[in-house]
């Protein structure tokens, strides 16, 4: 990947920082300060100056992209029309690969939300989610949709909460359908969302099978916390071999 050239007024080392996120996801002070030879107080320093220019998210012990963080998420519109053709791909596929019939667990996301409009043209689904807009995709004439409340955690209509937790501890589920913000290169499958890990983690451990969704550009990246590693998904879609 090239680096990327900002037209704004930034210091060389502030465009070098930039660069490094686009390209890695989420970077850590400590390796940015070795990276640069200068102190993480200087790197603090960039960091805050970024964020508040726009360009990067703040993260504790480090720095990540905008596209992944919840600021980013409040223009859902924008997010959405990312990578369409990519989601559709991956959409489509994990829906082929799920029985009629089937009890399900649809994760917050837009490759999540491609998968639901997929699922959506079969009937008889039983369908639990936090996702409003996932829920919102079906008829309930035709299948069994279950929105697990919480709070409302943006406009993309994600509901987070503890109770969330609770109630799928007590749910057998058949698929998992599970997103992420990036994979890393040590096929951790990370997400910047401390809020909605938890919920992640519940779903995976109480489905026979478990679908990881990602498109080609989630990967070799990182975030800020891992769900699981790679391995404990049953299948991981994309949209590329």
């Amino acid at each position: 990947m090239t680096d990327v050239v900002y037209e704004d007024n930034f210091s060389e080392r502030q465009e070098a920082i930039l660069s490094q996120v686009v390209k890695n996801g989420f970077v850590t002070i400590e390796a940015l300060a070795a990276q640069f030879n200068v102190s993480a107080q200087t790197i603090r320093r960039e960091i805050i100056e970024l964020s508040s220019r726009g360009r990067l998210q703040r993260f504790h012990g480090g720095a990540g992209p905008l596209d992944t963080t919840e600021s980013a998420r409040l223009d859902y519109q924008t997010k959405r029309s990312l990578n369409q053709r990519e989601k559709a791909i991956v959409g489509r596929k994990a829906a082929s690969m799920i029985p009629d019939g089937a009890t399900i667990y649809l994760d917050v996301g837009t490759t999540v939300e491609a998968c639901a409009h997929d699922l959506t043209k079969r009937p008889g689904f039983t369908v639990f989610t936090n996702s409003m807009r996932s829920a919102m995709a079906f008829d309930p004439t035709e299948h069994n949709v279950f929105l697990l409340g919480g709070r409302m955690a943006g406009r993309d209509g994600s509901l987070i909460g503890d109770e969330i937790v609770q109630k799928l501890a007590d749910v057998h589920l058949d698929f998992s359908v599970i997103a992420c913000s990036g994979i890393d290169k040590d096929s951790r499958v990370m997400d910047f969302d401390m809020a909605k890990i938890s919920i992640k983690r519940a779903a995976i451990s109480v489905a026979n099978k478990c679908f990881l969704v990602a498109t080609h550009t989630k990967f070799n990246r990182t975030a800020l916390v891992s769900i699981a590693h790679l391995d404990q998904f049953d299948e991981v879609i994309t949209d590329t071999p």
